[in-house]
């Protein structure tokens, strides 16, 4: 088959690239002339020039493609412009779906995000049927994957061809962006000072992420939404394991839920001022809630994992040492 891939320079589309190759697949990516291209060193792709907001750009570049995965999107919510993520994500993938449409690609791959999925709390398992149900404003990214969702399931109702993926958080070796990596490298900065909450969230290998994304082409059903997860974890498990994996001293400093709104309100005002944050309000905001999926539909119809976390983990570190993230 031969398939494009937006966003492919990137940590998860450099990666399906990656997979795509190794099963037989011709690949073209499409990617900005100035996209830095490091991740796909070594990888067999055609150029094309354009992005997800250039409609004339993408009528050319799927042109003769059977798959196209949309992976690009503004992920680094916590660093990004609202309104150009808004432009991006939900705007980009009205574009894709529309040029993907008049140049007859046979299916759309979406990389939508476990943001979009509705939270349960309580540590139950949210599925595909659960819809978004959080406030725009205290998580705009997960708005935004709603949204573009929802331009999906309009295009679906019309006929085109396209299967929705969820991922959640992503790790592995590869994330030149630090856009999960972060947990790894702050916990080497900040030692035991680094705090813990009592929520919990999802995760999963990027290499299963990729497995998962081919799979979801060659055999997921059409206008259908799968959760890509391996495992879920309650952060005080999860940071012992990236511990385990740094050889450092798991941390112990709990952060009480209760203070979590005061926290985020103190990270907007040093934002409002200028002051920049490591991680945005929003986040801490969510950080004592369980965000758990049930990984269950992905498992049966897309295939298990096959890396478990604890080797990710290890496998990400290996690979921050070796590029200097970790000097």
């Amino acid at each position: 088959m031969r398939a494009l891939v937006t966003g492919g320079t990137g940590f998860v589309g450099s990666h399906i690239v990656r997979e795509l190759n190794e099963q037989g697949h011709e690949v073209r990516v499409l990617h900005r002339t100035t996209s830095k291209l490091d991740a796909l060193a070594g990888l067999n792709y055609e150029s094309a020039i354009g992005d997800v907001t250039d409609l004339k750009a993408m009528r050319e570049a799927f042109q003769g493609m059977d798959w196209v995965f949309h992976v690009a999107a503004v992920a680094d919510y916590w660093r990004a412009n609202k309104q150009h993520m808004f432009d991006v994500n939900i705007n980009g993938t009205q574009k894709v779906l529309q040029a993907a449409r008049e140049t007859g690609v046979k299916r759309v791959i979406f990389t939508s995000s476990v943001a979009a999925i509705g939270v349960r709390g309580n540590k139950k398992l949210a599925d595909e049927n659960m819809p978004f149900n959080l406030p725009p404003r205290i998580f705009p990214y997960g708005y935004s994957k709603s949204r573009a969702e929802g331009v999906v399931a309009e295009a679906v109702a019309q006929g085109q061809d396209v299967v929705t993926v969820n991922p959640v958080i992503i790790m592995g070796p590869g994330d030149l962006n630090m856009i999960s990596g972060t947990f790894v490298v702050q916990l080497w900065r900040y030692r035991g000072l680094t705090p813990l909450t009592n929520g919990g969230t999802a995760f999963a290998d990027v290499r299963d992420i990729a497995r998962w994304h081919v799979a979801a082409a060659e055999k997921g059903r059409r206008g259908e939404r799968y959760i890509l997860s391996t495992a879920n974890y309650d952060y005080k498990t999860w940071f012992g394991m990236i511990a385990k994996a740094l050889g450092i001293a798991p941390p112990k400093l709990v952060a009480p839920t209760p203070l979590l709104p005061l926290a985020a309100t103190a990270i907007d005002l040093a934002r409002m001022v200028g002051i920049p944050t490591p991680i945005d309000a929003n986040q801490v905001r969510l950080g004592g809630r369980y965000v758990y999926v049930d990984n269950s539909k992905c498992v049966e119809e897309l295939g298990a994992p096959q890396i478990d976390m604890q080797q990710s983990l290890d496998d990400t570190v290996r690979w921050y040492r070796e590029h200097g993230f970790l000097d």
